[in-house]
């Protein structure tokens, strides 16, 4: 019988591990590094394009003659651009490999960094503001791929952690250098600033990116007869089949349900510590974002390596044998104690403490859970490369693609349910959820094996992970 010891992904024999692993070897330590580098570069472009442009909504909505909650719409038009854009890119790098789709996208943030820099009507802004996103949504799919192009079983974590810890630090520091833009230099410089950003992130991954898809694995490889530009139909929705996996979809909204915790403390932000501590500057409400940025920065790669950790630990424990839901034990530092503990001392604080000590324990509070979220997010996202390695980008393209709608449909309910049972209670509802995310990973971990084995899409095994 099935139980939390009986490993479903096993290896039949030393000689074809071994043989895969030389694959890992193509490149050197300090190559590797480089690798990361750019791809957290580019990593940091999505969540610092969606979030930067929030602060500048009250002037943006006065130079195009518009109103707020019109301008607003493209906050929730960027987040669907993601998701589908992430989804595209993931689909086709699998087919042309990570380097070509990293050069197809970012001639298309660059023109729809200028397009909504010159933009002139609302009608404008919200179909450049599309072009944009849609054109850097592939930097979090394309690099959780890459890393898991170049890292082994056991090193993975410690490389996605970093790489989370530069996209988690754009969210964080966007806001601040937006809020900056807005109120000393201008909104549309800093969109025409973002797409020379692009062109330089193109520039590096032209001159300096090797393609670090595995040899032969590549769709276009297989094709014996091509064209010099040689064209094909990928649909990019089949990557969303993937979560037909009772343990992916599961790992997808426990991540979900704790990073929920991250928008219910930044959103409302101005609306909440803004307003209780007599916070009015743009620059200075975007400075408080700055805690949750370094706690992303620090917690990521402690994190990456903490479940690294934790893979070989019980990968020796096991003699040998690899059980992909160990990782996910990670987590439990962040989702049942930093992330609920720091959300919920922050709505109390922020309700019944109007002091400055109560402002510098609320930027605390922002510290933790941005450490908190990476202690859950780092594992998850590197447990959904070890299990689905041969398609690692599509399913990160799932996972943010579902993960963004779940977001979506939450950032619209923070203010009014602030408006209506006040952000204690709010705050306190979002440490629940985080608390049932953590549930759910631990019923993974419990029948992780169950579950992989009622749908297999296609999982990886010891020899070729």
């Amino acid at each position: 019988m099935a139980s939390e010891e009986t490993p479903l992904l096993i290896s039949s024999g030393d000689g074809d591990g071994t043989a895969h692993e030389a694959v890992y070897d193509r490149f050197t330590r300090g190559q590797k590094r480089w690798i990361v580098f750019i791809v957290s570069f580019a990593g940091f472009l999505p969540k610092f394009v969606s979030a930067s442009f929030v602060p500048s909504i009250p002037q943006v909505a006065k130079d195009l003659d518009s109103t707020h909650v019109a301008v607003s719409l493209t906050v929730s038009l960027s987040i669907f651009a993601s998701a589908v854009g992430a989804l595209v890119w993931a689909a086709y790098s699998s087919f042309y490999g990570r380097r070509s789709i990293y050069l197809c996208g970012m001639p298309i943030l660059c023109v729809g960094s200028c397009g909504v820099a010159a933009s002139t009507s609302l009608r404008s802004l919200l179909f450049w503001r599309f072009v944009q996103t849609f054109g850097c949504s592939g930097g979090l799919s394309l690099g959780a791929g890459v890393i898991g192009d170049i890292y082994k079983l056991e090193e993975r974590g410690t490389g996605i952690g970093i790489f989370q810890g530069a996209t988690l630090f754009g969210f964080a520091v966007a806001p601040f250098l937006g809020g900056a833009a807005a109120q000393y230099w201008s909104w549309r410089n800093l969109h025409y600033s973002i797409g020379a950003w692009g062109l330089l992130e193109m520039l590096l991954i032209y001159l300096s990116l090797p393609e670090t898809s595995h040899p032969g694995t590549m769709g276009i490889d297989k094709i014996t007869r091509r064209r010099w530009i040689h064209i094909t139909w990928v649909n990019p929705v089949s990557s969303l089949w993937l979560l037909r996996s009772p343990n992916l979809f599961a790992v997808m909204l426990a991540s979900s349900l704790v990073i929920i915790s991250d928008y219910v403390l930044l959103v409302p932000l101005a609306y909440t510590i803004g307003v209780r501590y007599g916070i009015t500057n743009e620059a200075i409400i975007g400075a408080c974002f700055l805690p949750n940025g370094l706690g992303n920065f620090i917690g990521a790669p402690l994190a990456g390596r903490l479940s690294d950790v934790v893979v070989k630990k019980w990968r020796k424990k096991r003699k040998g044998v690899w059980f992909p839901e160990d990782r996910l034990r990670a987590t439990w530092i962040g989702g049942l104690f930093m992330v609920p503990l720091s959300i919920a001392a922050s709505g109390l604080l922020t309700t019944y403490v109007g002091s400055p000590i109560g402002l510098w324990l609320n930027l605390l509070c922002l510290y933790t859970n941005g450490m908190g979220v990476d202690f859950v997010m780092n594992p998850i996202g590197s447990y959904n490369v070890d299990v689905v390695h041969s398609r690692s980008a599509e399913i990160t393209a799932a996972s943010v693609g579902i993960r963004s709608v779940i977001l979506a449909a939450a950032t619209a309910l923070v203010i009014p349910s602030i408006e209506h049972i006040g952000v204690a209670w709010t705050d306190i509802t979002a440490a629940v959820l985080a608390l049932v995310g953590q549930g759910i990973v631990f019923l993974t971990i419990r029948y992780g094996d169950r579950m992989r084995a009622s749908v297999d899409v296609g999982f990886s095994t010891i020899q070729n992970n």
